[in-house]
Protein backbone atom coordinates (compact mmCIF):
# COMPACT_ATOMS: atom_id res chain seq x y z
CA UNK A 1 0.00 0.00 0.00
CA UNK A 2 1.73 3.36 -1.18
CA UNK A 3 1.42 6.71 0.56
CA UNK A 4 -0.83 9.23 -1.80
CA UNK A 5 0.76 13.00 -2.15
CA UNK A 6 -0.59 16.47 -2.60
CA UNK A 7 1.27 19.52 -3.49
CA UNK A 8 0.64 22.50 -2.19
CA UNK A 9 1.50 25.80 -2.89
CA UNK A 10 2.30 28.98 -0.56
CA UNK A 11 2.37 32.67 -1.94
CA UNK A 12 4.73 34.88 0.08
CA UNK A 13 4.47 38.75 -0.60
CA UNK A 14 6.56 41.33 0.88
CA UNK A 15 6.75 45.01 -0.58
CA UNK A 16 10.25 46.52 0.53
CA UNK A 17 10.65 50.67 -0.30
CA UNK A 18 8.08 50.46 -3.07
CA UNK A 19 8.96 47.11 -4.52
CA UNK A 20 6.85 43.94 -4.41
CA UNK A 21 8.52 40.59 -4.44
CA UNK A 22 6.92 37.50 -4.80
CA UNK A 23 8.10 34.17 -3.48
CA UNK A 24 6.23 30.55 -4.48
CA UNK A 25 7.03 27.87 -2.41
CA UNK A 26 6.30 24.40 -2.82
CA UNK A 27 5.52 21.93 -0.47
CA UNK A 28 4.20 18.10 -0.27
CA UNK A 29 2.06 16.63 1.74
CA UNK A 30 1.86 13.05 2.36
CA UNK A 31 -1.79 11.47 3.40
CA UNK A 32 -1.44 8.08 4.83
CA UNK A 33 -3.23 5.20 3.11
CA UNK A 34 -5.56 4.08 5.51
CA UNK A 35 -6.28 7.87 6.03
CA UNK A 36 -7.47 8.13 2.37
CA UNK A 37 -9.24 5.22 2.78
CA UNK A 38 -11.31 5.52 5.71
CA UNK A 39 -12.18 9.11 3.86
CA UNK A 40 -13.49 6.98 0.71
CA UNK A 41 -15.62 4.98 3.03
CA UNK A 42 -16.63 7.97 4.88
CA UNK A 43 -17.90 9.68 0.82
CA UNK A 44 -19.70 6.22 0.12
CA UNK A 45 -21.10 6.11 3.77
CA UNK A 46 -22.53 9.73 3.81
CA UNK A 47 -24.01 9.03 0.08
CA UNK A 48 -25.44 5.77 0.69
CA UNK A 49 -27.30 7.14 3.57
CA UNK A 50 -28.87 10.24 1.79
CA UNK A 51 -30.15 8.45 -1.20
CA UNK A 52 -34.01 7.54 -1.48
CA UNK A 53 -33.32 4.37 -3.55
CA UNK A 54 -30.42 1.83 -4.48
CA UNK A 55 -27.38 3.45 -5.95
CA UNK A 56 -25.09 1.57 -8.60
CA UNK A 57 -21.45 1.40 -8.37
CA UNK A 58 -20.72 3.47 -11.32
CA UNK A 59 -22.32 6.40 -9.48
CA UNK A 60 -20.86 6.04 -6.23
CA UNK A 61 -17.38 6.17 -8.38
CA UNK A 62 -18.62 9.60 -9.40
CA UNK A 63 -17.65 10.87 -6.17
CA UNK A 64 -14.15 9.20 -5.37
CA UNK A 65 -10.96 9.08 -7.41
CA UNK A 66 -10.53 7.39 -10.19
CA UNK A 67 -7.53 5.27 -8.25
CA UNK A 68 -10.34 4.37 -5.76
CA UNK A 69 -11.10 0.20 -5.52
CA UNK A 70 -14.94 1.12 -5.51
CA UNK A 71 -15.56 -2.54 -5.12
CA UNK A 72 -13.12 -3.20 -2.72
CA UNK A 73 -14.28 -0.45 -0.77
CA UNK A 74 -18.00 -1.57 -0.97
CA UNK A 75 -16.58 -4.88 0.44
CA UNK A 76 -15.25 -3.19 3.44
CA UNK A 77 -18.27 -1.27 4.27
CA UNK A 78 -20.22 -4.45 4.00
CA UNK A 79 -18.20 -6.05 6.26
CA UNK A 80 -18.34 -2.76 8.52
CA UNK A 81 -22.26 -3.33 8.74
CA UNK A 82 -22.37 -7.06 8.76
CA UNK A 83 -23.70 -7.23 12.65
CA UNK A 84 -25.25 -3.34 13.04
CA UNK A 85 -28.67 -2.63 12.92
CA UNK A 86 -28.77 -1.78 9.15
CA UNK A 87 -26.84 -3.67 6.62
CA UNK A 88 -25.27 -2.85 3.15
CA UNK A 89 -27.07 -4.83 0.26
CA UNK A 90 -27.04 -5.35 -3.09
CA UNK A 91 -30.27 -5.21 -5.28
CA UNK A 92 -30.73 -5.73 -8.85
CA UNK A 93 -27.13 -4.72 -8.78
CA UNK A 94 -27.08 -1.39 -7.00
CA UNK A 95 -26.25 -0.67 -2.98
CA UNK A 96 -28.64 0.16 -0.38
CA UNK A 97 -28.86 0.33 3.57
CA UNK A 98 -31.81 -1.69 4.85
CA UNK A 99 -32.79 -2.63 8.25
CA UNK A 100 -31.07 -6.15 9.34
CA UNK A 101 -33.24 -8.36 8.78
CA UNK A 102 -33.45 -9.44 12.74
CA UNK A 103 -34.65 -6.01 13.53
CA UNK A 104 -37.27 -5.88 11.44
CA UNK A 105 -39.61 -6.67 14.84
CA UNK A 106 -38.14 -2.96 16.05
CA UNK A 107 -39.72 -1.20 13.35
CA UNK A 108 -43.36 -3.25 12.96
CA UNK A 109 -46.31 -0.78 14.04
CA UNK A 110 -49.05 -2.95 15.30
CA UNK A 111 -52.89 -1.63 14.81
CA UNK A 112 -55.75 -2.27 15.86
CA UNK A 113 -58.18 -2.88 13.06
CA UNK A 114 -61.18 -1.67 14.04
CA UNK A 115 -64.38 -3.21 13.16
CA UNK A 116 -68.00 -1.40 12.90
CA UNK A 117 -69.96 -3.90 14.23
CA UNK A 118 -73.54 -4.48 12.14
CA UNK A 119 -77.14 -3.69 13.57
CA UNK A 120 -77.94 -7.09 13.96
CA UNK A 121 -74.91 -7.73 15.89
CA UNK A 122 -75.57 -4.67 18.39
CA UNK A 123 -79.20 -5.39 19.13
CA UNK A 124 -78.30 -9.12 19.45
CA UNK A 125 -75.47 -7.43 21.82
CA UNK A 126 -77.56 -5.06 23.56
CA UNK A 127 -80.62 -8.11 24.12
CA UNK A 128 -77.95 -10.13 25.47
CA UNK A 129 -76.40 -7.72 27.73
CA UNK A 130 -80.18 -6.67 29.01
CA UNK A 131 -81.71 -10.58 29.09
CA UNK A 132 -78.94 -12.56 29.74
CA UNK A 133 -78.62 -15.88 30.51
CA UNK A 134 -80.10 -15.87 27.23
CA UNK A 135 -80.77 -18.27 24.56
CA UNK A 136 -81.00 -18.00 20.24
CA UNK A 137 -84.21 -18.48 20.18
CA UNK A 138 -85.16 -16.15 22.71
CA UNK A 139 -82.78 -14.06 21.16
CA UNK A 140 -84.57 -13.80 18.02
CA UNK A 141 -88.31 -14.03 19.59
CA UNK A 142 -87.55 -10.39 21.24
CA UNK A 143 -85.78 -8.92 18.06
CA UNK A 144 -88.52 -10.80 15.63
CA UNK A 145 -86.23 -11.76 13.31
CA UNK A 146 -84.06 -14.82 12.68
CA UNK A 147 -80.39 -14.01 13.38
CA UNK A 148 -77.69 -15.16 10.81
CA UNK A 149 -74.92 -17.70 11.68
CA UNK A 150 -72.11 -15.23 11.83
CA UNK A 151 -73.82 -12.78 14.53
CA UNK A 152 -73.15 -14.58 17.55
CA UNK A 153 -70.09 -16.05 16.23
CA UNK A 154 -68.34 -12.31 15.68
CA UNK A 155 -69.38 -10.94 19.26
CA UNK A 156 -67.78 -14.48 20.73
CA UNK A 157 -64.56 -13.52 19.09
CA UNK A 158 -64.53 -10.29 19.62
CA UNK A 159 -64.62 -11.38 23.67
CA UNK A 160 -68.17 -9.40 24.43
CA UNK A 161 -70.65 -12.32 24.84
CA UNK A 162 -69.76 -15.89 26.62
CA UNK A 163 -71.17 -18.93 26.42
CA UNK A 164 -72.40 -19.87 29.87
CA UNK A 165 -74.07 -23.08 29.86
CA UNK A 166 -77.74 -24.95 28.73
CA UNK A 167 -81.04 -24.41 28.80
CA UNK A 168 -82.90 -26.88 31.15
CA UNK A 169 -85.35 -27.00 28.54
CA UNK A 170 -85.95 -29.52 24.91
CA UNK A 171 -82.46 -29.46 22.66
CA UNK A 172 -80.87 -27.80 25.80
CA UNK A 173 -80.21 -25.00 23.78
CA UNK A 174 -77.01 -22.89 24.97
CA UNK A 175 -77.39 -19.77 27.09
CA UNK A 176 -74.98 -16.69 26.39
CA UNK A 177 -73.93 -13.65 28.89
CA UNK A 178 -71.86 -10.82 28.60
CA UNK A 179 -68.07 -10.59 29.54
CA UNK A 180 -65.69 -8.67 31.98
CA UNK A 181 -64.28 -7.75 28.29
CA UNK A 182 -67.85 -6.16 27.71
CA UNK A 183 -68.06 -4.04 30.74
CA UNK A 184 -64.22 -3.00 30.21
CA UNK A 185 -65.41 -1.99 26.56
CA UNK A 186 -67.98 0.22 27.80
CA UNK A 187 -66.75 1.51 30.60
CA UNK A 188 -68.91 -0.02 33.34
CA UNK A 189 -68.47 -1.46 36.81
CA UNK A 190 -70.92 -3.65 36.81
CA UNK A 191 -73.92 -5.03 34.41
CA UNK A 192 -76.77 -3.08 36.32
CA UNK A 193 -74.72 0.20 35.21
CA UNK A 194 -76.11 -0.23 32.13
CA UNK A 195 -78.76 2.65 31.40
CA UNK A 196 -82.70 2.16 32.13
CA UNK A 197 -85.87 3.17 30.33
CA UNK A 198 -85.27 6.61 31.47
CA UNK A 199 -81.66 6.78 30.62
CA UNK A 200 -82.47 5.78 26.90
CA UNK A 201 -85.35 7.90 26.66
CA UNK A 202 -83.18 11.11 27.69
CA UNK A 203 -80.57 10.05 25.76
CA UNK A 204 -82.95 10.01 22.16
CA UNK A 205 -82.09 6.22 22.12
CA UNK A 206 -85.94 5.16 22.61
CA UNK A 207 -89.05 7.27 21.83
CA UNK A 208 -90.65 9.14 24.20
CA UNK A 209 -93.96 7.74 23.47
CA UNK A 210 -92.77 4.12 24.09
CA UNK A 211 -95.65 1.61 24.06
CA UNK A 212 -97.98 1.28 27.23
CA UNK A 213 -96.24 -2.00 28.98
CA UNK A 214 -93.21 -1.44 27.52
CA UNK A 215 -90.12 -1.66 29.69
CA UNK A 216 -86.45 -2.23 29.76
CA UNK A 217 -85.37 -5.36 32.29
CA UNK A 218 -82.87 -4.75 34.54
CA UNK A 219 -79.69 -6.48 33.84
CA UNK A 220 -78.10 -9.49 35.95
CA UNK A 221 -74.84 -11.01 35.53
CA UNK A 222 -73.21 -13.71 37.51
CA UNK A 223 -71.01 -16.36 36.39
CA UNK A 224 -72.74 -18.67 38.73
CA UNK A 225 -75.52 -20.74 36.58
CA UNK A 226 -79.05 -20.02 37.52
CA UNK A 227 -81.66 -23.05 38.51
CA UNK A 228 -82.68 -23.51 34.99
CA UNK A 229 -79.13 -24.07 33.08
CA UNK A 230 -76.95 -26.88 33.19
CA UNK A 231 -73.09 -26.48 32.71
CA UNK A 232 -71.69 -26.75 29.46
CA UNK A 233 -71.08 -29.92 28.46
CA UNK A 234 -68.13 -29.80 25.95
CA UNK A 235 -69.53 -30.29 22.49
CA UNK A 236 -69.90 -26.23 22.11
CA UNK A 237 -67.28 -25.01 19.91
CA UNK A 238 -66.68 -21.36 17.43
CA UNK A 239 -67.96 -21.44 15.20
CA UNK A 240 -70.93 -22.29 16.40
CA UNK A 241 -73.58 -24.11 14.04
CA UNK A 242 -75.94 -22.13 15.71
CA UNK A 243 -78.67 -25.03 16.54
CA UNK A 244 -80.44 -24.16 13.39
CA UNK A 245 -82.43 -27.62 12.22
CA UNK A 246 -81.23 -28.36 8.53
CA UNK A 247 -83.08 -26.69 5.44
CA UNK A 248 -84.13 -23.91 7.86
CA UNK A 249 -83.81 -20.07 6.20
CA UNK A 250 -81.19 -17.99 8.24
CA UNK A 251 -83.32 -15.25 8.44
CA UNK A 252 -82.32 -11.46 7.66
CA UNK A 253 -80.51 -10.84 11.57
Amino acid sequence: MTASSTAISITETTEEDGDITVTVESAVVTMHPHAERSLHLRILEAILFAATEPVSAEQLKEHLPESADIDALLGDLRDNYANRGVNLVQLAGKYMFRTADDMGFVLRKEMTEQKKLSKAALETLAIVAYHQPVTRAEIEDIRGVAISRGTLDNLLEIGWVKMRGRRKTPGRPVTYGTTEAFLQQFGLNEITDLPGLQELKAAGLLDANVPPGFDVPVPKMSDDLTPEEDPLDGSEQIPLEMHLPEGEPEGNG
